[in-house]
Formats: C-alpha cells, structure tokens, sequence
C-alpha cells in the first residue's frame, strides 16, 4: 500500500485504499446506490395530474420554482413521489437549531446529555420533519388541485397526493441518514448535492445550444460568466476553509511531586464564514415570500410591493440592496448560533489555557466577541457578493441559461464536496495507522 506519513493522503494512496479495502469500497458503494435509489424516486409519477397543464404554472412560477427545483433535483417539475425531497428535513434541521438556542431544555440536551441527547434531538428532529412535510404535502396539494384529472375528487385528490409526497419525503429523509450511517459523507448534505448536479446538463446544454444558436456578443457573455463563476468557485473554497487561528497558551502542570508539564502553544480557530451556506438560504427563502404570499392573495398593493423585490423586476437595485442586507443580518445571527464567545472563555479558564495578553473571564468573552464580529462582516460581505454579482452578470451579459443556479447552489457544491473528501481522508488515515499498528 502506499504509504504517505505525516500528510494529507494522496490521490494515489486513497484510488489504492477504495480498491483493496473492502470497508471503504462497501461505503462508498451503498452511497452511490441509496443516491441512485432517490434520483429513481424523482421519476415516479404522482397519479392523477393533467402534467401539460401544471407546465404553465412551472412557466410562472419563475425565481421561486427555480430555486425550489434545485434543491429537488426537478422533483417538482416532474412531480415525482419524491418531489420534495429532502426539504422537510432541511428546514426541521433549520427549525431545531434555531430552538436549540432558544429553549434551555433542547440545549441541555444538546451539551450535557451527549450522545444520548444528540439522539433524542435526532428523534424530534423527524418528527418535526414528519409534520413540516405533511403541510407541505397538503399545501402543494391544494395548488395541484386545479390539474387534477377530470373524474377525481378534490377530497380524494388532495388526500392521495399528499400522502404519496410526505411518504416520498420520509423516505428520502430514512434514506439519507442510512447513507450517514453506512456510507461516506453526510447523507442529507450529499442528497442536496446530487439534486443540484443533477440540474447542470440541462444548464449545459442550453448554454451550450445558446453558443452555438447566438451572436458573438452572446459568445462573450457566456466566456465571461463562465469566468465568474470560477473566480467564485475559488474564492468560496478559500472563505470557507479560512478561519482566524488565536494562539493560546496552557498554564504549567504539575505532575506527582516534581514532574512539571512544559507550556504547550496551540490555536484556536475561529472560521471565517462560520454560518456556512444558511444565511444565504434564509435570506432566499424571506425576500421570496413576500412574492409568494402575492401571488396567493391577488392583492394589487401586496403584488406591486412585491413586484419590486423581484429579481426580474426592470429596477434589480431595491432585490439586490435587501438581499444583500438581509445575507449580512442574517450571517450574524447563524453566527451568534453556532460560536458562543462566552462559552468558550468558560472552557478555555475551566481548562488552563489563555489567550496571550488577554486576561481570562470576561476579558476574553470580550476579545472573542470582537474578534467574531469582524470575521462575520468580512464572511457577510463576501456571501452577499457572491449572491449579487453573478445574478448581475447574467443580466448584464443576457445569459439566462444557469438561472437558478446561482451563488447557494456553488456553496452547497463546494462545501459539500470539501467535507466529503475530508471524511474519505480521514477514514484512509484511519487505515494506515491501523496497518502500522498491525505491521
């Protein structure tokens, strides 16, 4: 086998690992059919729908269904039983994170129960995901309706549809914790990036047609969005591996009589876009709800408000300023979730260990705090840049072929792709410090 101590394993090393251990080749084999196992399910129809019909509600439906057939890798445009995918799941995660940092109870359980509680979390978690996807199910129900097929009733209708989209959802969601447990990678991460990889041969092919069909000026415009879109690539991968390392400091240990620990130095890291890709989709799923609730309500005022949020609108700065401001406000507060300053001066004093210069207590909660502040404005400010301006390009250069896909849908490829490589290098580790310990 070989071996590459003290680095990263390499290409090599992990191709030699996939084919020779039957572990990790079992793993990753169960990934690649569960994943296959969920794009099948998209292709199940739901019955009792006139499908040419609902094609001009997917017409209208513009910025809102677009973004909703991403992350359902086109389960709602080809009304699938799995047509909602692993939403339910995603916002029930969102929901529980959020109460977590609200409800002592779920907290307690959170950081003092261990793996039991991480359990118990789990077990709400499905079930809020079970009644999240039933309203979901009877809602998009009520909206299929009108194309139900004539001889069915409404109430039979709604009932049936609803069941088989929950049921698909649930499914989907079982699925994806079995690719958790028995495969590489986190399964619910891993079915939002199949569903989104799904969606680029369409996109592809229509740049791909519109270069060959177009002038030269459509040309130029799909080279420079296609150079967007690499420099964004490339600055996604650096921000969400960056992070601030604050030295710290462990005091003198003594050992028995005499016996002293010499002071050990190490960081602490703080990353710098520590909310991940999840303000961008809250902020995505709030400027489009005023559009939503618009278009159910056919209220005139309501729809000329909203009509200005919407990113097609003839005026894109009023979308641009409030989706920006909304990405930064709401990377502040994921991060006010997922890094507790205060919390951490408590370990760091429990534990010893100082920050240089920075007196231990409340002297570090305020350090921390202000050290957090500052990476989540430049973490912010990189998000709502990466959300605007390849949205600004494809309107300056006309090229509307990747609509949809934008900024999330780059974080979620990138992040998701980071992670798993990671989990596949450590597990490859893993094996070789278990070859020397046999050898």
């Amino acid at each position: 086998m070989l071996v590459s101590r003290g680095r990263n394993p390499s290409a090599a090393e992990v191709l030699t690992q996939l084919v020779q251990n039957p572990e990790l080749r079992g793993r990753v084999l169960t990934t690649l059919g569960l994943l296959l196992l969920i794009r099948l399910g998209i292709y199940i129809p739901i019955p009792g729908i006139d499908r040419e019909a609902f094609k001009g509600f997917l017409e209208q439906g513009g910025q809102l269904i677009g973004f909703l057939d991403i992350f359902t890798g086109g389960g709602i445009s080809t009304l699938g039983v799995f047509a909602l995918g692993i939403l339910p799941f995603i916002n029930a995660s969102i929901i529980l994170q959020l109460l977590t940092a609200s409800l002592p109870q779920l907290e307690d359980l959170q950081k003092n129960e261990g793996e039991a509680g991480r359990r118990k979390i789990a077990q709400i978690t499905r079930y809020v995901a079970l009644g999240w996807g039933l309203i979901q199910s009877i809602i998009f129900s009520l909206i299929l309706r009108q194309y139900a097929v004539e001889g069915i009733s409404e109430p039979v209708f709604v009932a049936q549809t609803a069941l088989g989209l929950v049921t698909g959802s649930i499914v989907v969601m079982w699925l994806s914790e079995l690719i958790t447990e028995k495969g590489i990678g986190q399964g619910a991460s891993l079915v939002i990036f199949l569903n989104i990889v799904a969606t680029l041969p369409k996109a592809l092919g229509s740049t791909i047609e519109k270069a060959q069909t177009g002038d030269r000026g459509d040309v130029v415009g799909i080279v420079v969005l296609l150079f967007v879109f690499l420099i964004t690539i490339v600055g996604i991968i650096f921000v969400q591996e960056g992070a601030r390392r604050l030295p710290i400091v462990s005091a003198k240990r003594q050992i028995g009589g005499a016996n002293l620990l010499p002071n050990r130095q190490s960081y602490l890291p703080l990353k710098l876009n520590a909310g991940g890709v999840m303000p961008i989709i809250f902020a995505s799923a709030l400027i489009f709800l005023p559009i939503t609730i618009a278009n159910f309500t056919r209220n005139p005022l309501l729809i000329r408000w909203a009509s200005a949020l919407n990113p097609g609108a003839a005026n894109p700065w009023p979308y641009a300023i409030v989706f920006f401001a909304l990405i930064l406000g709401f990377a502040y507060f994921y991060a006010s979730l997922t890094v507790n300053p205060t919390d951490i001066a408590t370990n760091l004093k429990r534990g010893g260990v100082a920050i240089p210069g920075v007196r231990p207590g409340s002297a570090t909660t305020s350090y921390l705090s202000g050290v957090q502040n500052r990476l989540t404005l430049l973490g912010g400010l990189f998000l709502g840049s990466v959300a605007i301006i390849p949205a600004a390009v494809e309107r300056a250069t006309n090229v509307q072929t990747f609509q949809g896909l934008g900024a999330t849908s780059l974080l979620i490829l990138v992040g998701v792709a980071i992670d798993t490589a990671k989990q596949v290098q450590t597990y490859v580790i893993s094996q070789r410090y278990e070859g020397l310990v046999r050898q």
